[in-house]
C-alpha cells in the first residue's frame, strides 16, 4: 500500500489527461470496437477505476464506500448506526469538516450565551449534555469558545460504539475529568448524578448537532429535554439539515427566521436523498422543536457543499430555552412601554380575567357531567410559543414584528449615518431625564446623541424599513458589548477585519434573532468601508469617483484637514465647488433614480424642492455656507464622511467619542435602557402609545414624503396631538422653506416657529444644511 500511496499524484495527473484528450482516445476505441457507446463507458470506467485507485485508502475513499455503496442493513438503529460508522469512525471528523456546517457558530454562540447566563448567575452549577455528540468533536471544539474545564460536568451521550470508542481516546488525551461518555439510546437519556438528585431543571446546556434529524424517537427526545432544562438558566442549541415549506401563519414565519422556506423540488429531493441513510429530514422535528421551547436566535442556511450554487443542501442554526421561564420583563416592554400587541401571546399571569370573560356551559338540557366554568386563561398553555424577543438574554430594545410586503421592498439600511444635527435638536428640544422622545430611527446616531446628553426615560425609535433597526440595534449591543477601540473600528473606521467573530461571540447575545439574522448574512459589511455599503453608499461612492476622476481627491482630503475656515473656504470655491457644480453631476443628482436609490429622496421631497427653485439653487445654497461656518476638521464630521469614507476621532457623533461611548456604557448600559426600537409606521405606533405619553418628538423630514393635502397627514398630527402632553415639543425639518403641511399642525391647535430658514447661499441654518427650513411645534397648555 505505501507503494501504491507513492504513485498516487501519477495516477491522479494520468486520469486528468484521459479525460482532457477523451475524444481522440474515444475514436480509437470506438475504431476498434465499432461502437460509440462501448467506447463512452469505457473511457468513464477506466477514469473512475484510476481516480478511485489513487485514492484507495484515503479518508474519502471511505467515506464514499461506507456513505454511498456499502449496504446498511440491520434490523434496529443500533445495529445500523454500529454497522455504518465501524469502518469509517476514524476518519468520520476529516470527512465532515465541509459537510456538517454550522457547528462551530453554534457552538460560538452557545458559549456567548451560557456566559452571559454566567455573568447573571455566578453560583449557577453548569451541566452539558452532549447528545449525539459521537466522536466528541464538538466538546473538543467548544474548548476554543468556552472552556470544557469551566463546567460542573460534561456527558456525551450516542448510540454508537465505534464513534464512542474515538471520544474516549480523544478525552484521554485532552486529560479532561469533568467528561463522561454514556452510550445510551437518546430519547431515553439518563445521567448518572440523577440517582442522587431531582432530573428536572437540573441541565443548563444540551446540544444536539445533526442528530435531531437521526433520532427516530424526537418527540419523546424533545419533551425529555424540556422536562431536564433549567427554566431560566437552560439552553438547548441545535445545528441539523432540515427542510420547510410555506410557513402557515405570520407567527411561525416570524420565528423560523429569514429564509426558512424551501422550494419544492428542494425539499422532495433532499428528504428521499437523506431518507436512504435512515436521515429524517420532515419538517416536522424542527417545527416541534420550535413549538416545545422558545426560540432565543435562528438561522437558515445553503450548505454549497462539493459543487457550489448547485448542491445546496438547506441547514439551520437555532438556540432555544424553556417557554415556562419568566418572560414578564419583555411582555411589560412589548405590550405597555411599546403600546403593542401585535403578534404576541401574553402569559396568563400577565392577562386581567374579567367575570365576563367566563365562558357558560353550553344549554342543552341538562348535562351528564357537571363541570365548573372554563375561564378564558385556561386555554393558555396550549398557545403557540411567544416571539424570540420574550426569551431573549439581552435588553428588550427591538419589539418583534411580522414581515409585511413593505418591508421587502428594503434590501438593505437606506442610511448608514444620520443627516440632521442633532446639536441644533438639544439647543430647541430642552430633553431631560422625566421626558420620552419619539423619533425616527435613520441609523441611530442622533437617538444616541440624545440618549447621551439628557437620559430620557424612554427613546421611542421607529422606522418601516426593519434594515435601519438592525442598525441601531447592532450599534447598541455593540457599545454593551465591546471595549471602546474596538466600537470605533467597526463605527468610526469602518472596518473590523474580525467582526464575525466579534458578532457570536460577544455581541449576539444582546441582539434580536432577526438582527442577528440580518448581520451574519452581510458579515462582510465591515471587511472595507462600512460607510460604502447601502443605499446612502452609492453617494458616498459616486462623490469619491467624480474627485478621483477630476484629480481633486487631495484637494478632498486637504478640506477635511484644513486648520482655518479661510482655508477650508477657498479649497471649496477654487477646487471642489467646480467639480460638484458641474452640470453632469448636477444632471445626476436630479434624477428621480439617484435621489430615491443613493440619497433617499422620495418623489414628493423632490418635488417640494423643485416647486422653490432648480436643482443647482438647491445644490448650492446646501454647500456654499458649510466651508466659512463650521471646521470639518474638529466637529462638523457630516461632510468629512462623505469625503473620507469614515470617521476620525475629532470628527464624529457623540455616540464615536470616548466621553459619549462611556456615558452610553456605565452602569451596565443605563443609558441605553430607554431605547424601544418600533419596525412600523409612525401612525401605527402612536395609536399604540397612551394619551399624553410622550413629551418630545423629532419626525425629521417625513412627512416631506407624502403628497400634499395627505388624509394620512392629518390622521398622523392628530395622534401626535393626542399622544404628545401639554407643553410637548415637536420639531422637524423639510426640503422646503414652507412646507405645506405647517397649516395642518397650526389647524390641530400646535403653536408652530420656524427655527431656521434657508434665504440663499450666504446663511447655513445648522451644520448640515440639507434642508431648506427647521421647524418646532409646541402643544399648548390649555
Amino acid at each position: 500500500m505505501p507503494l501504491l500511496a507513492s504513485f498516487r499524484p501519477i495516477l491522479l495527473v494520468g486520469a486528468c489527461v484521459v479525460l482532457y484528450y477523451r475524444r481522440s482516445l474515444a475514436d480509437a476505441i470506438e475504431y476498434y470496437t465499432g461502437s460509440s457507446w462501448i467506447s463512452a463507458c469505457l473511457i468513464l470506467a477506466g477514469s473512475l477505476a484510476v481516480v478511485l485507485l489513487a485514492l484507495h485508502d484515503t479518508p474519502y475513499t471511505k467515506f464514499i464506500w461506507h456513505c454511498f455503496f456499502r449496504p446498511l442493513g440491520g434490523a434496529d438503529q443500533k445495529t445500523r448506526l454500529d454497522k455504518f460508522y465501524k469502518g469509517q469512525a476514524d476518519v468520520y471528523d476529516t470527512t465532515r469538516s465541509a459537510f456538517l456546517r454550522g457547528r462551530n457558530t453554534m457552538l460560538s454562540l452557545s458559549a456567548s450565551h451560557l456566559r452571559a447566563i454566567k455573568e447573571k448567575h455566578p453560583t449557577q452549577r453548569l451541566v452539558w449534555v452532549d447528545i449525539g455528540g459521537g466522536t466528541g468533536h464538538n466538546i473538543e471544539l467548544m474548548d476554543k469558545h468556552f472552556p470544557v474545564a469551566s463546567f460542573d460536568a460534561v456527558y456525551l451521550i450516542d448510540l454508537c460504539e465505534p464513534l464512542l470508542d474515538v471520544a474516549r481516546t480523544r478525552f484521554a488525551r485532552k486529560g479532561w475529568t469533568n467528561v463522561t461518555v454514556l452510550q445510551q439510546d437518546a430519547s431515553e437519556f439518563s445521567l448518572p448524578e440523577w440517582a442522587n438528585k431531582e432530573a428536572k431543571g437540573s441541565v443548563n446546556f444540551v446540544t444536539l448537532s445533526y442528530s435531531l434529524s437521526m433520532i427516530p424517537s424526537f418527540y419523546t427526545l424533545l419533551d425529555r429535554i424540556d422536562y431536564v432544562l433549567a427554566p431560566e438558566t437552560g439552553i438547548l442549541s441545535v445545528v441539523d439539515f432540515y427542510t420547510s415549506g410555506k410557513q402557515p401563519s405570520l407567527h411561525e414565519r416570524a420565528i423560523g427566521g429569514t429564509s426558512k422556506e424551501c422550494g419544492w423540488l428542494s425539499r422532495w429531493f433532499w428528504q428521499i436523498w437523506f431518507d436512504f441513510d435512515h436521515v429524517s429530514l420532515s419538517p416536522h422535528r424542527r417545527d416541534y422543536l420550535e413549538y416545545k421551547f422558545g426560540t432565543i436566535k435562528t438561522y437558515n442556511g445553503r450548505n454549497h457543499f462539493v459543487i457550489p450554487f448547485i448542491v445546496r443542501i438547506p441547514y439551520y442554526i437555532w438556540l432555544g430555552r424553556s417557554r415556562s421561564c419568566d418572560v414578564s420583563r419583555f411582555c411589560h416592554a412589548f405590550e405597555v412601554e411599546g403600546g403593542n400587541l401585535l403578534g404576541n401571546c401574553s402569559p396568563s399571569s400577565f392577562v386581567t380575567i374579567k367575570e365576563s370573560e367566563i365562558i357558560p356551559p353550553l344549554e342543552i338540557g341538562k348535562p351528564a357531567l357537571e363541570q365548573p366554568p372554563i375561564r378564558s386563561d385556561a386555554v393558555i398553555s396550549i398557545t403557540p410559543p411567544l416571539s424570540s424577543f420574550h426569551y431573549q438574554l439581552g435588553k428588550p430594545w427591538r419589539l418583534p414584528y411580522y414581515e409585511q410586503p413593505v418591508h421587502k421592498e428594503f434590501r438593505t439600511f437606506i442610511y448608514s449615518f444620520t443627516w440632521e444635527d442633532p446639536f441644533e435638536d438639544m439647543k430647541y428640544l430642552d430633553l431631560g431625564p422625566d421626558d420620552a422622545i419619539l423619533a425616527i430611527t435613520s441609523a441611530g446616531d442622533n437617538a444616541l446623541h440624545y440618549a447621551i446628553a439628557a437620559q430620557p426615560k424612554r427613546i421611542h425609535c421607529v422606522d418601516m424599513n426593519p434594515c435601519q433597526g438592525h442598525l441601531l440595534e447592532l450599534k447598541l449591543a455593540a457599545i454593551n458589548a465591546l471595549e471602546y477601540d474596538e466600537f470605533f473600528a467597526l463605527f468610526g473606521k469602518g472596518c473590523h477585519p474580525n467582526f464575525r467573530a466579534l458578532l457570536d461571540s460577544r455581541i449576539s447575545p444582546l441582539l434580536s434573532s432577526i438582527a442577528y439574522q440580518f448581520w451574519h448574512i452581510n458579515d462582510q459589511s465591515f471587511s472595507k468601508a462600512f460607510y460604502l455599503t447601502g443605499y446612502s453608499g452609492w453617494a458616498l461612492r459616486l462623490a469619491q469617483f467624480i474627485f478621483s476622476l477630476a484629480g481633486v481627491s487631495a484637494d478632498a482630503e486637504a478640506l477635511c484637514e484644513a486648520k482655518s475656515l479661510e482655508e477650508q473656504d477657498r479649497i471649496w470655491r477654487e477646487k471642489l465647488k467646480p467639480v460638484l457644480m458641474n452640470p453632469v453631476v448636477v444632471a445626476v443628482l436630479k434624477s428621480p433614480v439617484f435621489c430615491w436609490n443613493a440619497l433617499g429622496v422620495p418623489m414628493n421631497q423632490r418635488k417640494m424642492i423643485l416647486d422653490e427653485g432648480s436643482i443647482w439653487e438647491f445644490v448650492r445654497d446646501t454647500f456654499d455656507p458649510l466651508p466659512k461656518s463650521w471646521s470639518f476638521r474638529d466637529g462638523a464630521y457630516f461632510y468629512p464622511l462623505t469625503l473620507r469614507g469614515h470617521y476620525t476621532p475629532t470628527s464624529c457623533p457623540a455616540y464615536l467619542t470616548r466621553s459619549g461611548f462611556d456615558t452610553l456604557k456605565t452602569n451596565g448600559g443605563q443609558a441605553t435602557d430607554s431605547f424601544r426600537l418600533h419596525t412600523d409606521s409612525i401612525i401605527n405606533v402612536l395609536r399604540g402609545l397612551k394619551t399624553w405619553s410622550l413629551t418630545r418628538a423629532v419626525i425629521m423630514d417625513h412627512l416631506d414624503w407624502f403628497s400634499e393635502d395627505s388624509k394620512d397627514v392629518d390622521e398622523e398630527i392628530a395622534e401626535l396631538e393626542r399622544v404628545l402632553a401639554p407643553g410637548g415639543i415637536l420639531l422637524w425639518r423639510s426640503a422646503g422653506r414652507r412646507p405645506w403641511y405647517v397649516k395642518v399642525f397650526q389647524r390641530h391647535g400646535f403653536l408652530v416657529t420656524p427655527l431656521g430658514v434657508r434665504q440663499g447661499p450666504d446663511v447655513a441654518i445648522d451644520r448640515v444644511n440639507m434642508y431648506a427650513s427647521f421647524w418646532r411645534a409646541v402643544k399648548p397648555t390649555s
